[in-house]
């Protein structure tokens, strides 16, 4: 008889655009060739409303079941900020943030609370939400915190001590990560291990052909792309800036695609082209058309999109205040960072007016993925902590 083993998750679906969210659901949908796979979420879609979306109800997606639970209060996003700025200034309102923050969902809690014994794993994702913060404590002995933690005030937080301390095993996505939480928390006692992710590039989803008529499609050439939510979480207004700004010292036919889901205005500009939420099949084929993948997020505990983008031996140019980007760029070879707009105006030319190094980092970013990014040794990682816990 296969152990029962739940994952939890503030979102959950096929179209629900995050990186910790996809990931869950890629480990999910895997680990249900060796457990009884269920995961609980909850009915909401936008991550900064909370609004209900999907019906509360028990159904199946891609083999794993998922229980949705209804979000009692939608947040106040005027409210939360406030909030913010007491947490900020020391005032005793940890318990208000945890409520504000989200997704309040005490029938979630409950049903945890009610059914502890129906599991025989419960594995918490990220550390950072309601359903984890007031989940994670009912289940300590059989509970496992994948964080995706990031180096961010909210880390810092004294209503988050007690939660380190609660799971009996941690699953970290990076090295830094993981260095990052045992620095901020002195938690090495707890058993943990580096997981990392995989990276699934579905045959048959794309090809040259596939890719020109995409790019022919779009009116699109010579371009770099983003992929990911547009917002201000993810320092788009930075890559709008800069890339505005490169075109007037730079000009040429070179374009910036965005896919992703807006969440801000995107600049009305003949240069910027904004594609919205798309398939995976679109994705991978812009991708695959792109000289080159930008990210300018400070904040990353592993980027799948930088390594999607590696596996199709597109380079990347990242922001180099975040370190975990900037260490992919480092350990692989594949990718360049920057810290100000004039590096990244150097990070672009240096890539596009050299075919030689172009290349070379081409086929660096292929090599480290196909070393270290595999999903059959990530599932034995995975089963080793789970059988332990």
């Amino acid at each position: 008889m296969k152990r029962k083993i739940v994952l939890i998750i503030q979102r959950y679906g096929l179209e629900v655009n995050g990186g910790s969210e996809f990931y869950i659901r890629m480990v999910a949908e895997r680990l249900t060739a060796y457990y009884e796979v269920e995961v609980l979420t909850t009915c909401a879609f936008d991550y900064t409303t909370w609004e209900n979306h999907y019906l509360p109800r028990l159904s199946e997606i891609n083999g794993v079941k998922v229980r949705r639970f209804t979000v009692d209060r939608e947040r106040d996003m005027r409210s939360f900020v406030n909030i913010n700025l007491e947490m900020r200034c020391g005032y005793p309102s940890g318990e208000k943030w945890i409520n504000a923050q989200g997704p309040y969902c005490p029938t979630l809690i409950d049903y945890i609370r009610d059914n502890s014994d129906a599991y025989d794993v419960f594995i918490f994702a990220t550390y950072l939400y309601y359903t984890t913060i007031r989940g994670l404590g009912l289940v300590k002995e059989k509970a496992i915190l994948i964080p995706t933690a990031h180096d961010e005030e909210f880390l810092y937080y004294d209503i988050f001590k007690d939660i380190f301390s609660y799971p009996k095993a941690m699953l970290f996505l990076t090295e830094e990560e993981k260095n990052l939480v045992h620095n901020v928390f002195r938690n090495e006692s707890i058993i943990s291990d580096v997981v990392g992710s995989g990276v699934d590039i579905p045959e048959g989803l794309f090809n040259n052909t596939t890719v020109q008529s995409f790019k022919m499609a779009h009116g699109l050439d010579e371009y770099l792309v983003y992929v990911g939510r547009i917002d201000d979480g993810k320092n788009c207004p930075e890559l709008f800036d800069y890339f505005i700004e490169y075109k007037k010292r730079n000009p040429s036919d070179l374009k910036l695609c965005l896919v992703g889901s807006e969440l801000i205005s995107v600049p009305d500009n003949s240069d910027i082209l904004s594609l919205g939420f798309v398939s995976d099949e679109d994705k991978l084929n812009c991708m695959a058309g792109a000289k080159l993948l930008v990210l300018p997020s400070l904040y990353e505990s592993l980027s799948l999109v930088i390594l999607e983008s590696m596996a199709l031996g597109i380079p990347v140019v990242v922001n180099g205040k975040c370190e975990v980007s900037k260490q992919h760029c480092i350990n692989s070879g594949g990718g360049l960072y920057y810290r100000d707009y004039y590096e990244f105006e150097g990070c672009i030319n240096y890539l596009l007016q050299d075919d030689d190094i172009y290349n070379d980092m081409s086929e660096n970013a292929k090599c480290y993925i196909e070393k270290k990014y595999r999903w059959d040794v990530v599932m034995e990682k995975f089963k080793r902590i789970i059988e332990i816990v």
